[in-house]
C-alpha cells in the first residue's frame, strides 16, 4: 500500500520533480555504498598501518587532489554547465566537442602540473630536509587520474548516468584498493609509500574500465558528429569555476595540509578520523545535488523560476532531516566511533563535534553553490570562495598553533559557515529563490 500511494505521488508531480524521486533515489544508494565503502577502506588502512603511516598517506592524498582540482582547470563544473544546455538543443557537434576537447586539455594540464610539482619536490630534497619525500613524489603521479576521473565523472553525470558517474570512483575503486592492500599486507607490511603506489594502479584500471563504459553508452549522434569547439564560450565559464575548485580545494584541504606541516603526520592521520567520520553528516547533499545539477540548469534556461524554488525546497527538506539525526548520532557516539579506526584516534572527538556543527550548517542552507554556478553566476560564486579560502588559511595558522587539531576543525567548520551564508545571499539576490531549510519551512 505504501509503495503504491508513492507512485500515485510521484505521477502528481511535475517531469523534473519526478525525475529529481527517481534520480536521487539511484544516487542516494550509490552515495551510501559509497561513503560506506570508503569509510570502511579508510578503517582498514589506518588499523593495517598505524596513525603515523596513516597520516603520511592521508597528507600525500591531500596534496594530489589539491593539484587535481588545479590541472581540472575548472572545466568539470564547466560540462556539468554546458551538457544538458547541448543535449536540450540536440547540438551534437558542440556536445562532442566539449567531451573531446575538455579530456585533451585536462590530460595536458594534469602532465604539466605534475612534471613542475615533481620539479619543486625533488629541488626540496636537495636543498633543504623535507619529510616522507618519496611518499609524496610518487604521490604526485596520481594527479592525472584524478584530474581525468573527475572530469569523466561530471560528464557521465551530466547525461544523468548516476550509478556509472559514481559507482567506479566511489564503491569500485575503494574496494579494488582495500583488495589488493589486503593480498600485500598478508605478506609485507603496509607503508604509506606502499599504498599510495597501490592506489595509483586501483584508479587507473578503475578509470579504463569507466571510460569504456560509458562510449558504450553514447548516442549514436553523438559518436558520428564531427565536433565543434566552442574555446572562448567554455572558458569564459571554466576559468571562474578554476577559482571556485580552487577555493573548494583549499576549503577542504588547507586543514589537512596545514597540520602536517605545522604538527606532522601523526596528527594528520588523527584529525583526518574526525573528518571523514563528519561527512556522513553531509552524503545526502552530495547525493541530491548529483541529480539536481543539470536540473537546475535546464529550468533556469527555460526561465522556469517557480519550478526552480519547488525545486530546491523539496532539495532542502529532503536533505536536512536525515542529516541532522545522522549528526546527532554521531555526536553522542563520537568516541566508540572514532574508536573504530584506533584508540589513538579517540583524542578527535572534540574536533569531530566541531566538523559536524559545520556540515549542518552546509547542508542547511542548501544547494547554493550549484544554484548560482549552474545558472551563470559562476564568477561572484568564485569570488565568494576565493575570499573564504583566504581567511581559511589565515583562521587555520592561527587555530592550529593555539589549539591544535580542535583549531584545525574550528577554522574550516566557521569557514564553512562563512561561505554557505555568503552564497546564500548572492542565490536570493541574483535568482530571488530561497534555498535554505528555513525557507522549506516557511513554505
Amino acid at each position: 500500500m505504501p509503495k503504491l500511494r508513492l507512485k500515485l505521488w510521484i505521477k502528481r508531480q511535475p517531469d523534473f520533480l519526478t525525475t529529481l524521486v527517481r534520480g536521487a533515489g539511484v544516487a542516494l544508494s550509490v552515495q551510501i555504498m559509497s561513503i560506506g565503502t570508503i569509510y570502511a577502506s579508510q578503517i582498514l588502512l589506518a588499523r593495517w598501518m598505524g596513525v603515523t603511516e596513516y597520516g603520511i598517506y592521508d597528507f600525500a592524498i591531500a596534496l594530489s587532489l589539491s593539484l587535481a582540482f588545479i590541472a581540472g582547470l575548472g572545466l568539470p563544473t564547466a560540462v556539468l554547465r554546458f551538457i544538458p544546455e547541448y543535449r536540450i538543443k540536440q547540438d551534437w557537434a558542440h556536445l562532442r566537442g566539449i567531451i573531446r576537447g575538455s579530456w585533451q586539455q585536462t590530460l595536458i594540464a594534469s602532465l604539466i602540473t605534475v612534471a613542475f610539482s615533481t620539479a619543486v619536490l625533488l629541488w626540496l630534497v636537495l636543498h633543504q630536509r623535507l619529510d616522507y619525500s618519496q611518499t609524496l613524489i610518487i604521490g604526485i603521479w596520481i594527479v592525472p587520474l584524478i584530474a581525468l576521473a573527475n572530469l569523466l565523472q561530471q560528464i557521465i553525470r551530466a547525461f544523468q548516468q548516476m550509478t556509472l558517474a559514481y559507482a567506479p570512483e566511489l564503491i569500485i575503486y575503494p574496494l579494488v584498493l582495500i583488495g589488493i592492500a589486503f593480498v600485500w599486507q598478508l605478506h609485507q607490511s603496509l607503508s604509506s609509500t606502499v599504498v599510495i603506489s597501490l592506489s595509483i594502479l586501483s584508479m587507473f584500471i578503475v578509470l579504463i574500465l569507466q571510460s569504456l563504459l560509458f562510449q558504450q553508452k553514447l548516442n549514436t549522434e553523438v559518436e558520428q558528429a564531427k565536433p565543434v569547439y566552442a574555446m572562448s564560450q567554455w572558458w569564459r565559464v571554466a576559468l571562474p569555476l578554476m577559482l571556485f575548485d580552487g577555493s573548494s580545494v583549499i576549503l577542504s584541504q588547507t586543514d589537512t595540509l596545514m597540520l602536517g606541516v605545522m604538527l606532522g603526520a601523526k596528527a594528520v592521520g588523527v584529525y583526518g578520523a574526525a573528518l571523514k567520520t563528519s561527512l556522513w553528516v553531509n552524503f545526502i547533499l552530495k547525493a541530491v545535488n548529483a541529480i539536481s545539477a543539470p536540473m537546475i540548469a535546464g529550468l533556469y534556461a527555460q526561465g522556469d523560476r517557480r519550478g526552480l524554488q519547488q525545486l530546491i525546497s523539496t532539495i532542502a527538506r529532503w536533505m536536512f532531516y536525515p542529516a541532522l539525526v545522522i549528526g546527532i548520532g554521531l555526536i553522542i557516539f563520537a568516541t566508540p566511533v572514532l574508536q573504530l579506526f584506533g584508540s589513538e584516534f579517540t583524542v578527535a572527538r572534540e574536533s569531530l563535534i566541531v566538523l559536524i556543527l559545520g556540515q549542518l550548517v552546509n547542508v542547511g542552507t542548501g544547494s547554493v553553490g550549484y544554484l548560482l554556478m549552474m545558472t551563470g553566476h559562476q564568477t561572484q560564486a568564485a569570488l565568494v570562495m576565493g575570499a573564504t579560502a583566504i581567511v581559511n588559511v589565515v583562521l587555520n595558522l592561527i587555530g592550529i598553533h593555539w589549539l591544535g587539531i580542535v583549531g584545525a576543525a574550528l577554522a574550516t567548520a566557521f569557514s564553512m559557515m562563512l561561505w554557505n551564508f555568503w552564497l546564500h545571499t548572492l542565490v536570493v539576490k541574483h535568482l530571488n529563490v530561497r534555498p535554505s531549510i528555513l525557507a522549506a519551512f516557511q513554505a
